[in-house]
Protein backbone atom coordinates (compact mmCIF):
# COMPACT_ATOMS: atom_id res chain seq x y z
CA UNK A 1 0.00 0.00 0.00
CA UNK A 2 1.44 3.39 -1.02
CA UNK A 3 1.50 6.03 1.73
CA UNK A 4 -0.64 9.12 1.23
CA UNK A 5 0.10 12.62 2.45
CA UNK A 6 -2.66 14.21 4.49
CA UNK A 7 -2.96 17.10 6.90
CA UNK A 8 -3.30 15.60 10.37
CA UNK A 9 -6.39 16.74 12.25
CA UNK A 10 -6.03 18.66 15.46
CA UNK A 11 -6.12 16.78 18.75
CA UNK A 12 -9.60 15.76 19.93
CA UNK A 13 -11.04 17.37 23.04
CA UNK A 14 -10.19 15.42 26.22
CA UNK A 15 -13.68 13.99 26.57
CA UNK A 16 -13.67 12.76 22.99
CA UNK A 17 -10.85 10.24 23.35
CA UNK A 18 -12.11 6.89 22.10
CA UNK A 19 -15.57 8.48 21.72
CA UNK A 20 -15.81 6.94 18.26
CA UNK A 21 -15.44 3.49 19.79
CA UNK A 22 -18.80 3.88 21.54
CA UNK A 23 -21.73 2.56 19.53
CA UNK A 24 -24.30 5.21 18.55
CA UNK A 25 -27.93 4.46 19.25
CA UNK A 26 -29.49 2.27 16.60
CA UNK A 27 -26.18 1.39 14.96
CA UNK A 28 -25.54 -2.13 13.77
CA UNK A 29 -23.56 -4.00 16.38
CA UNK A 30 -19.97 -4.65 15.24
CA UNK A 31 -18.47 -8.12 15.36
CA UNK A 32 -15.51 -7.12 17.54
CA UNK A 33 -15.55 -8.75 20.97
CA UNK A 34 -12.01 -9.39 22.23
CA UNK A 35 -8.74 -7.45 22.26
CA UNK A 36 -5.65 -8.99 23.85
CA UNK A 37 -2.77 -6.60 24.59
CA UNK A 38 0.50 -8.50 24.98
CA UNK A 39 3.42 -6.88 26.75
CA UNK A 40 6.26 -7.76 29.10
CA UNK A 41 9.95 -8.54 28.86
CA UNK A 42 11.83 -8.84 25.59
CA UNK A 43 12.79 -12.48 25.15
CA UNK A 44 9.91 -13.77 27.32
CA UNK A 45 8.03 -15.36 24.40
CA UNK A 46 5.96 -12.64 22.78
CA UNK A 47 6.67 -13.92 19.25
CA UNK A 48 5.50 -17.44 20.16
CA UNK A 49 2.45 -15.96 21.86
CA UNK A 50 1.59 -13.86 18.83
CA UNK A 51 1.86 -16.93 16.58
CA UNK A 52 -0.47 -18.87 18.89
CA UNK A 53 -3.12 -16.15 18.71
CA UNK A 54 -2.74 -15.87 14.95
CA UNK A 55 -3.27 -19.62 14.60
CA UNK A 56 -6.48 -19.24 16.60
CA UNK A 57 -7.86 -16.75 14.09
CA UNK A 58 -6.97 -13.49 15.84
CA UNK A 59 -6.05 -10.42 13.80
CA UNK A 60 -2.50 -9.79 15.04
CA UNK A 61 -0.24 -6.74 15.04
CA UNK A 62 3.30 -6.86 16.39
CA UNK A 63 5.27 -3.90 17.80
CA UNK A 64 2.31 -1.53 17.75
CA UNK A 65 2.93 1.90 19.34
CA UNK A 66 0.49 2.29 22.20
CA UNK A 67 -1.13 5.40 20.70
CA UNK A 68 -2.08 3.38 17.62
CA UNK A 69 -4.23 1.06 19.72
CA UNK A 70 -6.86 3.82 19.76
CA UNK A 71 -7.08 3.86 15.96
CA UNK A 72 -7.14 0.07 15.76
CA UNK A 73 -10.01 -0.18 18.23
CA UNK A 74 -11.93 2.47 16.33
CA UNK A 75 -11.42 0.57 13.08
CA UNK A 76 -12.50 -2.78 14.53
CA UNK A 77 -15.56 -1.37 16.29
CA UNK A 78 -16.74 0.48 13.22
CA UNK A 79 -19.99 -0.71 11.70
CA UNK A 80 -19.30 -3.33 9.05
CA UNK A 81 -16.00 -4.55 10.51
CA UNK A 82 -15.69 -8.32 10.38
CA UNK A 83 -12.78 -8.56 12.84
CA UNK A 84 -14.07 -10.26 15.99
CA UNK A 85 -10.80 -10.85 17.84
CA UNK A 86 -7.45 -9.08 17.78
CA UNK A 87 -4.12 -9.35 19.59
CA UNK A 88 -1.44 -6.67 19.65
CA UNK A 89 2.07 -6.60 21.06
CA UNK A 90 3.14 -3.28 22.57
CA UNK A 91 6.51 -3.17 24.31
CA UNK A 92 9.72 -1.20 24.74
CA UNK A 93 10.53 -1.42 21.04
CA UNK A 94 8.01 1.38 20.66
CA UNK A 95 10.40 3.77 22.39
CA UNK A 96 8.73 6.86 23.81
CA UNK A 97 5.34 5.69 22.51
CA UNK A 98 5.43 2.74 24.92
CA UNK A 99 5.25 5.10 27.91
CA UNK A 100 1.61 5.90 27.12
CA UNK A 101 0.36 2.33 27.34
CA UNK A 102 -1.01 2.72 30.88
CA UNK A 103 -3.09 5.69 29.78
CA UNK A 104 -4.43 3.70 26.84
CA UNK A 105 -5.45 0.88 29.17
CA UNK A 106 -7.35 3.37 31.30
CA UNK A 107 -9.12 4.70 28.21
CA UNK A 108 -10.06 1.20 27.03
CA UNK A 109 -11.50 0.32 30.42
CA UNK A 110 -13.48 3.54 30.78
CA UNK A 111 -14.92 3.23 27.28
CA UNK A 112 -16.03 -0.38 27.80
CA UNK A 113 -13.81 -1.90 25.11
CA UNK A 114 -13.58 -5.66 25.77
CA UNK A 115 -9.90 -6.36 26.33
CA UNK A 116 -7.40 -8.39 28.31
CA UNK A 117 -3.79 -7.63 29.19
CA UNK A 118 -1.24 -10.45 29.04
CA UNK A 119 2.14 -9.87 30.67
CA UNK A 120 5.03 -12.22 29.84
CA UNK A 121 8.09 -12.49 32.04
CA UNK A 122 11.07 -14.76 32.71
CA UNK A 123 13.97 -14.70 35.13
CA UNK A 124 17.16 -12.88 34.17
CA UNK A 125 19.29 -16.02 33.45
CA UNK A 126 16.59 -17.29 31.08
CA UNK A 127 16.33 -13.97 29.24
CA UNK A 128 20.10 -13.73 28.99
CA UNK A 129 20.39 -17.29 27.63
CA UNK A 130 17.70 -16.68 25.02
CA UNK A 131 19.44 -13.55 23.78
CA UNK A 132 22.73 -15.38 23.54
CA UNK A 133 21.11 -18.25 21.64
CA UNK A 134 19.44 -15.97 19.10
CA UNK A 135 22.40 -13.55 18.97
CA UNK A 136 20.03 -10.59 18.93
CA UNK A 137 20.62 -7.24 20.60
CA UNK A 138 18.39 -6.09 23.41
CA UNK A 139 16.19 -3.18 22.23
CA UNK A 140 17.28 -1.05 25.20
CA UNK A 141 20.97 -1.90 24.84
CA UNK A 142 21.73 -2.04 21.11
CA UNK A 143 25.42 -1.39 21.68
CA UNK A 144 25.82 -2.34 25.32
CA UNK A 145 25.31 -5.14 27.81
CA UNK A 146 22.23 -7.35 27.57
CA UNK A 147 22.09 -7.38 31.37
CA UNK A 148 21.93 -3.57 31.40
CA UNK A 149 19.13 -3.68 28.83
CA UNK A 150 17.14 -6.15 30.93
CA UNK A 151 17.57 -3.95 34.00
CA UNK A 152 16.38 -0.83 32.16
CA UNK A 153 13.43 -2.72 30.72
CA UNK A 154 12.42 -3.99 34.15
CA UNK A 155 11.95 -0.41 35.36
CA UNK A 156 9.68 0.36 32.41
CA UNK A 157 7.50 -2.74 32.30
CA UNK A 158 6.97 -3.67 35.95
CA UNK A 159 4.24 -1.03 36.49
CA UNK A 160 2.28 -2.79 33.74
CA UNK A 161 2.58 -6.13 35.49
CA UNK A 162 0.13 -4.97 38.12
CA UNK A 163 -2.33 -3.98 35.40
CA UNK A 164 -2.25 -7.38 33.71
CA UNK A 165 -5.20 -9.76 33.72
CA UNK A 166 -2.86 -12.71 33.20
CA UNK A 167 0.85 -13.01 34.02
CA UNK A 168 2.80 -15.93 32.54
CA UNK A 169 6.33 -16.74 33.65
CA UNK A 170 7.98 -18.50 30.72
CA UNK A 171 11.08 -19.56 32.65
CA UNK A 172 11.70 -23.20 31.82
CA UNK A 173 8.96 -23.32 29.17
CA UNK A 174 9.59 -24.51 25.62
CA UNK A 175 7.63 -22.92 22.78
CA UNK A 176 5.25 -25.90 22.73
CA UNK A 177 4.72 -25.69 26.48
CA UNK A 178 3.98 -21.98 26.24
CA UNK A 179 1.42 -22.57 23.49
CA UNK A 180 -0.35 -25.16 25.65
CA UNK A 181 -0.39 -22.78 28.62
CA UNK A 182 -1.85 -20.04 26.46
CA UNK A 183 -4.55 -22.41 25.25
CA UNK A 184 -5.42 -23.34 28.81
CA UNK A 185 -5.51 -19.80 30.20
CA UNK A 186 -6.53 -17.52 27.33
CA UNK A 187 -8.15 -19.70 24.68
CA UNK A 188 -10.39 -22.06 26.66
CA UNK A 189 -12.97 -22.54 23.93
CA UNK A 190 -10.38 -23.99 21.54
CA UNK A 191 -7.93 -25.48 24.02
CA UNK A 192 -5.53 -27.89 22.39
CA UNK A 193 -7.44 -28.04 19.11
CA UNK A 194 -5.48 -29.01 16.04
CA UNK A 195 -6.60 -27.78 12.62
CA UNK A 196 -6.47 -30.81 10.32
CA UNK A 197 -6.88 -30.62 6.55
CA UNK A 198 -7.62 -33.87 4.73
CA UNK A 199 -6.71 -33.19 1.11
CA UNK A 200 -7.29 -35.56 -1.82
CA UNK A 201 -5.17 -35.21 -4.95
CA UNK A 202 -4.08 -36.99 -8.12
CA UNK A 203 -0.44 -37.99 -8.53
CA UNK A 204 -0.73 -37.34 -12.27
CA UNK A 205 -1.14 -33.64 -11.45
CA UNK A 206 1.67 -33.48 -8.90
CA UNK A 207 1.91 -34.08 -5.16
CA UNK A 208 0.57 -31.79 -2.43
CA UNK A 209 3.53 -29.54 -1.63
CA UNK A 210 2.63 -28.61 1.94
CA UNK A 211 1.61 -32.08 3.15
CA UNK A 212 2.73 -33.20 6.62
CA UNK A 213 1.53 -36.76 6.07
CA UNK A 214 0.92 -38.39 2.70
CA UNK A 215 -0.75 -41.71 1.85
CA UNK A 216 -0.66 -43.36 -1.58
CA UNK A 217 -3.90 -45.33 -2.07
CA UNK A 218 -3.33 -46.49 -5.65
CA UNK A 219 -3.27 -50.09 -4.38
CA UNK A 220 -7.07 -50.00 -4.07
CA UNK A 221 -9.44 -50.96 -6.96
CA UNK A 222 -9.67 -48.10 -9.45
CA UNK A 223 -13.20 -47.00 -10.48
CA UNK A 224 -11.76 -45.03 -13.39
CA UNK A 225 -11.86 -48.12 -15.60
CA UNK A 226 -15.57 -48.70 -14.96
CA UNK A 227 -17.58 -46.71 -17.54
CA UNK A 228 -20.56 -46.24 -15.21
CA UNK A 229 -18.37 -45.03 -12.34
CA UNK A 230 -15.87 -42.87 -14.19
CA UNK A 231 -18.11 -39.73 -14.28
CA UNK A 232 -18.86 -40.04 -10.55
CA UNK A 233 -16.70 -38.95 -7.64
CA UNK A 234 -15.47 -40.68 -4.53
CA UNK A 235 -18.21 -39.00 -2.50
CA UNK A 236 -20.86 -41.14 -4.18
CA UNK A 237 -21.87 -44.48 -2.72
CA UNK A 238 -21.45 -46.67 -5.88
CA UNK A 239 -17.81 -45.57 -6.11
CA UNK A 240 -17.18 -46.28 -2.45
CA UNK A 241 -18.80 -49.72 -2.76
CA UNK A 242 -16.59 -50.54 -5.74
CA UNK A 243 -13.41 -49.51 -3.93
CA UNK A 244 -14.38 -51.75 -1.01
CA UNK A 245 -15.69 -54.62 -3.13
CA UNK A 246 -13.15 -57.10 -1.71
CA UNK A 247 -12.97 -55.49 1.73
CA UNK A 248 -9.63 -53.82 0.93
CA UNK A 249 -10.82 -50.38 2.05
CA UNK A 250 -12.07 -51.68 5.40
CA UNK A 251 -8.79 -53.55 5.88
CA UNK A 252 -6.87 -50.36 5.14
CA UNK A 253 -8.90 -48.42 7.69
CA UNK A 254 -8.14 -51.04 10.34
CA UNK A 255 -4.48 -50.02 10.02
CA UNK A 256 -4.92 -46.32 9.17
CA UNK A 257 -7.28 -45.27 11.97
CA UNK A 258 -5.04 -46.42 14.85
CA UNK A 259 -2.02 -44.81 13.18
CA UNK A 260 -3.76 -41.45 12.77
CA UNK A 261 -5.24 -41.64 16.28
CA UNK A 262 -1.72 -42.03 17.63
CA UNK A 263 -0.12 -39.35 15.44
CA UNK A 264 -2.80 -36.68 15.80
CA UNK A 265 -2.93 -36.95 19.60
CA UNK A 266 0.83 -36.54 19.77
CA UNK A 267 0.73 -33.54 17.43
CA UNK A 268 -1.82 -31.95 19.77
CA UNK A 269 0.41 -32.65 22.78
CA UNK A 270 3.37 -31.07 20.96
CA UNK A 271 1.37 -27.89 20.34
CA UNK A 272 1.20 -28.15 16.54
CA UNK A 273 -1.43 -25.81 15.14
CA UNK A 274 -2.12 -27.18 11.64
CA UNK A 275 -1.66 -30.55 9.96
CA UNK A 276 -2.19 -31.43 6.30
CA UNK A 277 -2.95 -35.10 5.61
CA UNK A 278 -2.75 -35.72 1.86
CA UNK A 279 -4.41 -38.74 0.24
CA UNK A 280 -3.30 -39.49 -3.32
CA UNK A 281 -4.59 -41.73 -6.09
CA UNK A 282 -3.96 -41.58 -9.84
CA UNK A 283 -6.39 -38.84 -10.87
CA UNK A 284 -7.63 -37.49 -7.55
CA UNK A 285 -11.29 -38.08 -8.37
CA UNK A 286 -12.28 -41.41 -6.83
CA UNK A 287 -10.23 -43.33 -4.28
CA UNK A 288 -8.49 -40.40 -2.61
CA UNK A 289 -11.76 -38.46 -2.42
CA UNK A 290 -13.54 -41.35 -0.71
CA UNK A 291 -10.81 -41.73 1.91
CA UNK A 292 -10.31 -38.01 2.57
CA UNK A 293 -14.07 -37.60 3.10
CA UNK A 294 -14.26 -40.67 5.37
CA UNK A 295 -11.38 -39.38 7.49
CA UNK A 296 -12.94 -35.93 7.74
CA UNK A 297 -16.23 -37.40 8.94
CA UNK A 298 -14.46 -39.56 11.51
CA UNK A 299 -12.34 -36.81 13.06
CA UNK A 300 -14.95 -34.05 12.84
CA UNK A 301 -16.76 -35.72 15.72
CA UNK A 302 -13.78 -35.10 18.03
CA UNK A 303 -13.54 -31.87 20.03
CA UNK A 304 -9.74 -32.03 19.70
CA UNK A 305 -9.70 -31.16 15.99
CA UNK A 306 -10.88 -28.48 13.59
CA UNK A 307 -11.39 -30.42 10.37
CA UNK A 308 -11.34 -29.17 6.78
CA UNK A 309 -11.68 -31.21 3.59
CA UNK A 310 -10.05 -30.21 0.30
CA UNK A 311 -10.49 -32.17 -2.94
CA UNK A 312 -7.85 -30.58 -5.12
CA UNK A 313 -8.37 -32.44 -8.38
CA UNK A 314 -11.93 -33.79 -8.17
CA UNK A 315 -13.27 -31.32 -10.76
CA UNK A 316 -10.67 -32.04 -13.41
CA UNK A 317 -11.96 -33.42 -16.70
CA UNK A 318 -12.20 -37.21 -16.63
Amino acid sequence: MKPTTTTPPGPPPPDAELESTREPAGAARPAFKDLVIITGFSGAGKSTTMAAFEDEGYFCVDNLPSEMIRSLVELFRHEGSKVARAAVVSDVRGGSYFEGLETILDDLRSSGVPHRVLFLEADEPTLLTRYKETRRRHPLAPTGSIIDGIARERELVLPLRGRADIVIDTTGLTAAMLRRKLAEELLPTRMGRLAVTFESFGFKYGSVRDADLMFDVRFLPNPHYEPDLRPLTGDEEPVRDFINRDGALDAFYEKLFPLLDFLLSHYVAEGKAHLVVAIGCTGGRHRSVTIASDLARRYSSSEDYLVETVHRDVARVV
